[in-house]
């Protein structure tokens, strides 16, 4: 899922693997997948660190247009990301990797992912160990979508890419859609579309008896889109003149299919845009589009622009994008370091500050006693900001020196992370 140098002319050929020629990879998705993860560490900053986070960013009646835009930005990270983990994986294959090889690698590093969430990842998030309630997030619609791309591998391309666009458009038909009316196991339709959840094990009438699973990355689009990312690195093969042209007017084309559907307001969201009292609100609720599970206008209005860059990222790159493309190489890494940073860094803040933390292990979270307790909890918005930038040049530094681990050891175990 790495890519490396683009120089002035078409991108080499170079060593033959199994399927031909093993073709060099390109910096461009990199730099986007890089660009991604350090908007995501906002997000979660913002999550973690802002004295509003009980408020709800997108709801237009209590947000501002700086905390809607800061949280509005960061939708691009998940869609991108998965998008381009189905990239990858058709690179992968065509650096020289066979079929049967690379549905093994997806099927083993999806399960490894899936775990990760549940266990490793989740700890992380909330310094608990309580494990009643399963709420994973996106390495497991990651996961779980290259457990299903492990199969589809074997198909052609296009066909591949027809079940991803087709998953992508049709699947807000089913919102709405009980696990009874579709006669499957409730437990079932909560991990492929049903948001609301199920339980998946239960010994006694109390919550603490019971165990649950509920999650807005369900497989039903995310798979989708890795299968339409998969599809969509067969553009990025061909000579470099041509792939750009082709990827730009793709992207260009996702952007308009977004505004055209969006603006029509029958098919595509189940949150229509209306008009709105607030000078400049009424564009707000237009690009607020419904992420849990992402619907068919999100994802257009993130993969447009995602697509779009990948073609203006496809040139000869400066000294601020290749510190960019080392976080896309390591976005594992990033991603453990990153929560571990932002999460015990407020902790250690709060600790300086009020001698205890709710986000502390054992800690109950933020609310609105929180602030009862201690009304100045968190800090404004543009120190969000700071924080964020602080945190991603200190990530810098252990990514880089990764990044020339696994250069210099690819592949077995690395290749995982």
């Amino acid at each position: 899922m790495a890519t490396a140098l683009v120089s002035d002319s078409p991108a080499p050929e170079q060593r033959t693997g199994s399927t031909g020629v093993q073709r060099d990879r390109l910096d461009a998705v990199d730099l986007l997948r890089g660009t991604v993860m350090v908007i995501m560490a906002l997000d979660h900053v913002r999550d973690f660190w802002y004295r509003g986070v009980t408020i709800d960013p997108t709801n237009m009646h209590d947000t501002s247009i700086a905390l809607f835009l800061t949280r509005w930005i960061t939708h691009y990270c998940a869609p991108t990301f998965i998008f381009l983990a189905g990239t990858g994986a058709y690179l992968s294959r065509a650096r020289g990797k066979s079929k049967r090889e690379l549905s093994w690698f997806l099927f083993t590093r999806g399960l490894w992912l899936a775990f990760y969430e549940l266990t490793i990842n989740r700890i992380c998030w909330g310094f608990s160990f309580d494990y009643h309630h399963h709420a994973p997030g996106v390495f497991w619609a990651i996961g779980m979508s290259m457990v299903c791309l492990s199969l589809l591998v074997f198909l052609p391309t296009i066909a591949v890419t027809l079940i991803g666009v087709g998953m992508i458009v049709i699947h807000n038909s089913f919102d709405g859609w009980t696990a009874d009316q579709l006669h499957l196991p409730d437990l079932l339709w909560a991990v492929l579309h049903n948001s609301d959840g199920a339980t998946v094990w239960e010994w006694g009438p109390t919550e603490a008896s019971r165990i649950t699973f509920g999650t807005g990355y369900l497989v039903i689009p995310w798979m989708g889109v890795m299968a339409a990312g998969y599809g969509f690195g067969s553009l990025l093969v061909l000579d470099r003149e041509t792939r750009r042209r082709n990827v730009f007017c793709l992207g260009l084309s996702v952007i308009a299919m977004f505004i055209a559907l969006r603006y029509a307001n029958i098919y595509g969201d189940p949150r229509p845009w209306r008009l709105q009292p607030k000078p400049g609100f009424t564009i707000l609720s237009f690009l607020n589009c419904w992420k849990y599970p992402p619907s068919l206008c999100y994802l257009l209005m993130t993969l447009g622009p995602s697509i779009t860059f990948i073609a203006i990222f496809d040139r000869p790159l400066g000294p601020l994008a290749r510190r960019i493309v080392t976080f896309g190489r390591v976005p594992m890494f990033f991603y453990f370091l990153h929560i571990l940073l932002i999460h015990g860094g407020v902790v250690l803040f709060d600790f300086i500050r009020f001698g205890d933390s709710p986000l502390g292990i054992g800690g109950t979270g933020v609310s609105s006693q929180t602030f009862v307790k201690w009304p100045n909890y968190g800090v404004s918005l543009p120190w969000v900001y700071v924080v964020w930038i602080t945190a991603v040049v200190i990530l810098y530094f252990p990514c880089r020196w990764y990044a020339g681990v696994k250069k210099r050891h690819p592949g077995g175990i690395l290749s995982y992370m």
